[in-house]
């Protein structure tokens, strides 16, 4: 019965399974498909959910994922490639690439299948990367290059059709200075650390290693390399071993073409300005990274804040970023996630509920002459036999017309868990508010490309002028709009858990655009909640300006919202202090908090309103005070007799 109810992915995924255990050769690796791959921690390899309908090349490409991840089980030591590391970042990222091509071609020498697999990961990832497009020569990814070199060299794989203009264009310089040592690579593809130290050597001919390095320094080492990697052949299947530098496939895979984050290591330029935009610490948008010497920052006055280009900036609604079958696909992971993430959110929800109808349709009008008779003023009556009797009559509060506008962060640190609770907290506070008669809008920000996009490439053309400003191309995502009801958008919210969209984040200019949205909105009361996890980080634009010129904007266009707009602002930080930019934010250190926070600061600030209007009609005066014995010392009778 099972067999006839599973999914048409399960098969794929069983073998797909098993194939990655035989070539790691560790029976209990861990293969999960999740919207976080792909990752690899431990024993633990994290691949992207398979579509139903699959193409060919597709399921190539998931194999070539999980091909990658077996094959560095299987072949890498961390422990030894982490002492044998260049310090410089540039050298970094280039031994990360080489080491990476070693481990590939191993396999790709040993069996066919595996070769066309890892081959359309490759060209799945220089297309994403752009480099076949790539018309500056100064700008190109030196990792890339010297990996499809040194690649060639060991399986006698040329470089893909697209690319091979490019690498053609380096390689008589390359093979003048680095030639012979690249002849070496071969014979040490299985000796990880004589691989390292060849690696090292065609760094220093380009004069691309650590300044000072002497060619002899490591050799006093080399026996304890050996032994070491003798040691964790005779234990493989040790993750602990390979935890520190296999820890994340998104940090090491120079061709995984689903890693934002690869893609930022591998990137590394001769130009002056490009070498400062590689050398940025690979998280995007983590506030939290050391700050960098800032060779630009004068200490002069700063110009005020520019954009280079806006022709390549787009606002688009998120169903015009996917087709219609991957956006149900999408938002059916979403629901999954639901299951084990709303209970909570959702009860906390339904409190606000509660609160937002009591405040609409529970309030009373007293001392009126006719309506409901008001008890609780009878002992005035008592007291004073020629007072009035008192009525009551319950009324509709004037509660104001108002719009939520949720603005959230889509930079590639928010990937994973924080941007699914993110999205699943959008969607049960949307259809929340919307019971409540609250119109929400969701929004979300993000780049279109890493390092600059187009908007970088017309600066190269028009000449590298001088403090060129914002330097990146936009992407401004319309999840779900005020006027639009849940029911219609609630499939958008999926498009939060596609890979690849989550790019870069410049803070400032999403404020802005969002709050002029709600301005625009015929709303008596506007209310804009910003989630983020990071102060805004775009390299392509801190390369060219001074390192603060996105906080800075960013701290200047919150002033003149919070202090000259009658938009309420308030900001959620996850796991970063957004408290130093919002005058009204919290920080939460466990993003499953999030939820829960962003309920009660709705219901602080809608319990705020009525009792600032109450205040105004002097409707939270005291009632009259009355003696408890009065109406004991008094009977019935009596009462009936003063009344009437």
């Amino acid at each position: 019965m099972s067999a006839k109810t599973e999914s048409p992915t399960e098969p794929f995924k069983r073998a797909l399974a098993h194939a990655a255990r035989s070539l790691a050769e560790m029976s209990d690796l861990e293969i999960v498909f999740s919207g976080d791959g792909p990752q690899l921690t431990g024993k633990r390899a994290i691949l992207p959910h398979p579509p139903r309908d699959m193409s060919p090349a597709e399921a190539s490409r998931i194999r070539g994922l999980a091909d990658q991840m077996a094959l560095r089980l299987a072949h890498h030591d961390a422990a030894a490639h982490a002492r044998g590391r260049p310090v410089s970042p540039a050298g970094q990222t280039i031994f990360e690439a080489v080491e990476q091509a070693r481990i590939e071609a191993i396999g790709s020498n040993a069996l066919g299948g595996v070769r066309l697999n890892l081959t359309t990961v490759l060209e799945v990832a220089l297309e994403r990367k752009g480099l076949a497009r790539m018309q500056d020569r100064a700008n190109a990814p030196m990792a890339d290059i010297l990996s499809l070199m040194v690649r060639e060299r060991l399986t006698g794989q040329a470089p893909p059709m697209a690319v091979r203009p490019l690498v053609d264009s380096f390689r008589a310089d390359i093979e003048s200075r680095a030639g012979a040592d690249l002849d070496r690579l071969a014979g040490a593809i299985d000796d990880q650390a004589a691989f390292g130290r060849v690696a090292k050597a065609i760094l220093r001919d380009l004069d691309m290693g650590d300044e000072g390095a002497d060619p002899t320094d490591s050799s006093e080492d080399e026996e304890g390399e050996d032994e070491q990697s003798q040691s964790d052949e005779d234990s493989e299947g040790d993750g602990e071993g390979q935890s520190p530098e296999g820890s994340s496939m998104q940090e090491t895979e120079a061709g995984d073409s689903e890693n934002p984050d690869g893609e930022e290591q591998a990137v590394e330029t001769e130009d002056d300005a490009d070498a400062e935009l590689s050398d940025e610490a690979p998280e995007m948008g983590d506030g939290a990274k050391p700050a960098r010497p800032d060779p630009k920052d004068s200490g002069r006055p700063e110009p005020a804040y520019k954009v280079f280009t806006t022709g390549h900036d787009e606002i688009v609604p998120a169903e015009e970023l996917c087709d219609a079958e991957e956006l149900t696909r999408l938002r059916a992971y979403l629901d999954q996630q639901l299951a084990s993430l709303s209970s909570v959110v959702s009860r906390l929800a339904n409190k606000l509920q509660r609160r937002l109808l009591a405040q609409q349709n529970r309030s009373w009008s007293f001392d009126l002459e006719e309506g409901m008779l008001d008890v609780a003023r009878l002992p005035r009556i008592i007291i004073d036999p020629t007072a009035p009797l008192s009525f009551k009559q319950e009324e509709d509060t004037d509660f104001r017309d108002t719009v939520v506008t949720l603005l959230i962060d889509n930079s590639g640190s928010m990937r994973g868990r924080p941007i699914m609770v993110a999205a699943v907290c959008a969607d049960i506070l949307a259809r929340t508010l919307e019971r409540c008669a609250v119109k929400v809008e969701v929004l979300g920000f993000t780049t279109r490309a890493w390092k600059g996009g187009i908007s970088r490439d017309d600066w190269i053309k028009a000449g590298k002028p001088a403090s060129p400003g914002r330097l990146n191309d936009l992407r401004h995502i319309i999840y779900k709009s005020a006027d639009s009801p849940w029911r219609r958008a609630r499939r958008n919210l999926g498009l939060m858990m596609r890979e690849g969209l989550l790019k870069e984040n410049i803070d400032g200019e999403a404020l802005m655009w969002a709050h002029q949205r709600l301005i625009s909105r015929p709303e008596q009361r506007r209310i804009l909640m910003v989630i983020s996890d990071g102060a805004p980080v775009d390299d392509s634009t801190l390369s060219v300006n001074s390192g603060h010129y996105l906080e800075r904007h960013l701290r200047q266009v919150i002033s003149e919202i919070e202090n000259r707009s009658p938009v309420e602002l308030l900001a959620i930080g996850i796991g970063h202090d957004v408290t130093r930019y919002y005058r009204r934010a919290v920080t939460i250190v466990d993003v499953e908090q999030l939820g829960g926070v962003l309920v009660e600061q709705l219901a602080s600030l809608f319990e705020e309103e009525p009792k600032r209007v109450a205040k105004v009609r002097g409707l939270l005066s005291a009632p009259p005070t009355v003696q408890p014995s009065a109406p004991k010392a008094i009977s019935l009778k009596a009462v009936r007799e003063a009344v009437g």
